[in-house]
């Protein structure tokens, strides 16, 4: 897969929902090329072309990115914050995918900008068709900014 061409940038230290969410949006013909970070870190260099990361080109967001709150080095909210705040990544939509149904999370995300705030199922079919629904409206139905004009919501 060329990063170049990456449908969503999944944001997840479990193998395990990786595999799953992988597996329903590639399924569901979705999403063909998903990127994935392990930690927030490694998702900060992705989205800012860094690292290991670093051929990558701003011109060429993830059409989507789907963030654990719970990460290793750096936590989701630091990330979604660091996002967020940065005008060439601002316009990238953000869905929360996390097991935290703290109040306090819910609200800190969307005070970061957030765009959805999605508590994973515990049951595994709800888990697969919610992943399925979130995935049929960010990937089909919701309607991002062309490229151009994403580029002047930057001020680039």
């Amino acid at each position: 897969m060329s990063l170049k061409e990456t449908d969503i940038l999944l944001v997840e230290d479990s193998a395990e929902d990786v595999e799953l969410v992988s597996h329903v949006l590639r399924r569901g013909n979705l999403a063909s090329n998903i990127q994935v970070a392990r930690d927030g870190e490694e998702a900060l260099d992705f989205l800012f072309c860094r690292g290991a990361f670093a051929e990558r080109s701003f011109d060429h967001p993830p059409k989507i990115v789907l963030l654990d709150l719970k990460l290793p080095k750096v936590d989701g909210l630091k990330t979604l914050e660091q996002l967020k705040s940065d005008n060439r990544t601002r316009a990238i939509p953000v869905v929360i995918l996390t097991s935290s149904n703290e109040e306090s999370d819910v609200v800190r995300c969307y005070q970061l900008g957030v765009n959805s705030y999605i508590q994973k199922p515990v049951d595994f079919d709800q888990f697969r068709q919610t992943i399925s629904t979130a995935g049929l409206y960010w990937m089909a139905i919701n309607q991002l900014p062309p490229a151009s004009a994403a580029k002047k919501l930057a001020g680039t």
